[in-house]
């Protein structure tokens, strides 16, 4: 089944956009130079990261008790430079991500606590052309959050145990779903996405390499989408309710 056109709401009628990610540097490869353009127009975003990214590294000699609390401070400091204060770490295991009835419950209680009308995430289902962007944690970590958008954080008798009243979340974006339906200019914050995914210096054997790479890849992107020479751009899936 193909998803609907997609349609997002303008964003002068978005008071506060909330994602949701498996690991920390998601965000910053599929969406933060979305994220900074959110932000530049006066949109609260806050970030809910469900593991700590502790399988994650190059640095065979680093005790590994460290990286949860390195993972944490790195994706702060990216955060930092696309506009982004608040971050909600779930501190789930990385590597071992499930759609649970915990996993939903955790990010239904941050949906009605930050009230977005606006959530992004990563895509459910797989790319098989791009199987790097279908991590198993990625699935799970979306499944679940597709499962607190609709119905979970909006049904006032699920999850009794959540303190926070009951929240509808207009919109549902998605990273790397293998139907895009909605592209955005980044090039006037592309710049502001590269410092971001590159303060994950503990994840980078070849800065430079990755650099070339991702400006390539958004450069192409936006190229599928039309726009000139010199742009860059990131894809989405978007789903609203109504």
């Amino acid at each position: 089944m193909s998803v609907p056109e997609g349609n997002p709401r303008p964003d002068n009628e978005i008071e506060r956009v909330l994602v949701v990610v498996a690991h920390p540097d998601d965000i910053d490869f599929g969406g933060a130079g979305t994220v900074a353009l959110w932000t530049k127009a006066g949109i609260e975003v806050q970030y809910c990261i469900v593991t700590d990214g502790q399988a994650g590294g190059f640095e065979p000699d680093r005790d590994r008790a460290e990286i949860p609390a390195v993972r944490r401070a790195e994706q702060t400091a990216a955060a930092q430079h696309v506009g982004v204060r608040d971050l909600h770490f779930l501190g789930y295991t990385d590597g071992a991500v499930e759609p649970t009835l915990e996993l939903v419950r955790d990010i239904s209680r941050v949906i009605r606590k930050v009230r977005p009308q606006r959530l992004l995430t990563q895509s459910p289902e797989r790319v098989w052309s791009r199987l790097q962007v279908s991590h198993p944690d990625h699935l799970a970590a979306a499944e679940a959050t597709v499962r607190a958008f609709y119905p979970a954080a909006g049904n006032p008798y699920a999850y009794p145990d959540v303190a926070e009243e009951a929240w509808d979340v207009d919109e549902l974006w998605m990273m790397d779903h293998p139907e895009i339906n909605h592209y955005v200019d980044i090039t006037d914050t592309f710049d502001q996405k590269l410092a971001a995914l590159m303060s994950h210096t503990s994840q980078h054997r070849d800065p430079e390499g990755l650099r070339t790479g991702i400006r390539a890849h958004f450069a192409q992107v936006a190229t599928g989408a039309g726009m000139p020479p010199n742009h860059y751009a990131e894809d989405f899936t978007v789903i609203r309710l109504r």
